[in-house]
């Protein structure tokens, strides 16, 4: 085995276009339906991971955005950790140090990029070298829709029957259709209820069985408005895809409700906007921030007006990201 080595990795969180909530197996974190997302170029999380050989029992040390984590966050930390102990054999404890550009744990994707980037700094940190699809299996472990930023740009999450077959891959290269992602921050403020609590109450809601159900039909439209670049069709899809998980929230008990008053003053506004031919479409995650995703050369406009609506704090905006990928050495 080769001597465990620091190592540091970058992830981007992903924007769901076809969403996934629910689990078939909460354990394995298999999905309900499959998904398609986008990786959001210039927001990511990086985390450098230092196996200790001289700790082989106690607790892994975890920090995130310069302070200590204890207690269940931790917990699920080392957890995931475990697994990469298990595949490189050794019980070496770590030291992990995590960081985010943008708010983290307010419905931006923030557990997608900390495990990709986790994933792949832990497993190269003990010598590990994984196949793409490896290390998205692997990072699904962790949090589902981490599995989704390890492939670059347009990137599906297949549902697969169990464990081996359930990981993601790029459909398309960040280039082949650029898209911007104006992001709406109406809070930065934690979400009290997260997404791995939320997954489990999804089958309490009597709508949970019809959006799976339908899954596979907004899929197809979906690849093909991306293979396509149809931007009307991807609108519709999308919108339709983010209502119909909030409506399961919504519905589920004890219900789930992410919406802010701001949130669905955006929505409807992005909705006139494209009646009115500006080229633009919503879609929200586990959280009250608003994805308002565009055309490049509309983008601008886009960023503009959202900055104008009461309520929304700030407007950040993202390319198409690529892939999980290592930092240069410290």
């Amino acid at each position: 085995m080769t001597s465990p080595r620091p190592c540091s990795a970058f992830a981007h969180p992903n924007i769901a276009l076809v969403k996934y909530w629910g689990n078939r197996d909460d354990a394995l974190r298999l999905p309900a339906n499959g998904s398609i997302s986008v990786n959001l170029a210039g927001l990511e999380t990086r985390t450098r991971v230092t196996w200790d050989e001289r700790r082989v029992t106690g607790e892994d040390i975890f920090t995130l955005n310069g302070s200590p984590v204890s207690g269940s966050g931790l917990k699920r930390v080392s957890e995931f950790l475990d697994l990469v102990r298990h595949m490189a054999g050794f019980d070496f404890r770590a030291d992990v140090v995590s960081a985010n550009n943008f708010p983290t744990g307010a419905g931006i994707a923030s557990s997608a990029s900390a495990f990709g980037a986790l994933a792949l700094a832990a497993t190269h940190a003990a010598g590990l070298d994984l196949a793409e699809a490896d290390l998205s299996r692997l990072a699904r472990r962790g949090s589902g829709s981490a599995c989704r930023s390890v492939p670059g740009g347009f990137v599906e999450w297949l549902a697969g029957s169990g464990d081996m077959d359930s990981f993601a891959v790029s459909l398309a290269p960040p280039e082949h259709w650029p898209l911007v992602d104006c992001l709406a921050i109406v809070s930065s403020e934690h979400k009290p209820t997260g997404s791995t609590e939320g997954h489990t109450l999804a089958p309490t809601s009597i709508l949970q069985s019809a959006r799976v159900a339908d899954a596979e039909h907004r899929l197809d439209a979906c690849r093909t408005a991306i293979r396509q670049r149809d931007f009307q069709s991807l609108a519709d899809g999308i919108e339709l895809d983010s209502n119909l998980m909030h409506a399961v929230m919504m519905t589920s008990s004890p219900p789930l409700f992410y919406w802010l008053e701001t949130s669905l003053s955006v929505m409807r506004t992005v909705v006139e906007w494209r009646r009115k031919g500006l080229p633009a479409a919503y879609t929200m995650d586990a959280g009250p921030n608003i994805h308002v995703i565009c055309e490049a050369d509309s983008a601008a406009e886009a960023a503009r007006l959202l900055a104008g609506i009461p309520g929304v704090r700030e407007v950040r905006q993202a390319g198409v990201g690529g892939p999980a990928r290592l930092a240069a050495p410290d």
